[in-house]
């Protein structure tokens, strides 16, 4: 009977991948589901978004395809595939596709952000009396008097439990103002060529 006898150099940390040749089928049964629940993420995005992703044709016809089946065991079945074609796809084309999502989910938050930031400012200007003048300090191109127009309206239309029409009107000034503040901040305009002469 063999005297079976491991041997791990100190010197050197075990290493399963080097001592079997290659991934285990654990790691390669992990890698494979990993690529298929990024391909399902691709499957939740719109139809837009995979039209502009960096991803080859026949994954971006499969996701489509995976998009219009209803059919629970269908659907699975197109997922498997999603993840057949990940599989074959280069380690940086992988690597896009997690940035595109991530770069997706970014933008989602940022957007989330800013419905609160304006939903919490038009509640502020409803409720406290003294929350236009801060907001026109930090707004000075807000036109004053449409916003105080805006809000008697709001006001008025809750007293009386009619239809929301200068509340939403006044969310829609809100979020133009600070989307443009924003974009300022971001792209700030080059001084024109008359403020230098």
């Amino acid at each position: 009977m063999p005297n079976w006898k491991w041997e791990v150099g100190e010197d050197k940390p075990f290493d399963p991948d080097e001592f079997y040749g290659g991934p285990s089928k654990s790691q390669r049964k992990r890698d494979m589901i990993a690529l298929q629940k990024l391909g399902g993420q691709l499957v939740e995005q719109s139809v837009e978004r995979i039209q502009k992703a960096p991803i080859p044709e026949d994954l971006r016809k499969a996701v489509l395809e995976c998009q219009r089946i209803k059919n629970h065991e269908g659907h699975r079945r197109q997922l498997q595939y999603i993840g057949k074609l990940m599989r074959k796809l280069q380690e940086n084309e992988v690597e896009a596709i997690k940035q595109q999502l991530d770069s997706w989910k970014g933008l989602s938050k940022a957007d989330t952000a800013l419905l609160h930031m304006v939903e919490s400012q038009r509640a502020q200007l409803l409720e406290n009396p003294n929350a236009l003048t801060d907001f026109l300090e930090r707004f000075p191109q807000a036109n004053s008097q449409q916003l105080r127009t805006l809000i008697r309206n709001a006001k008025k239309e809750q007293a009386d439990n009619k239809p929301p029409k200068a509340f939403r009107e006044l969310y829609r000034l809100i979020k133009t103002l600070v989307s443009e503040q924003q974009a300022t901040a971001l792209f700030p305009s080059e001084p024109s060529e008359d403020a230098t002469e």
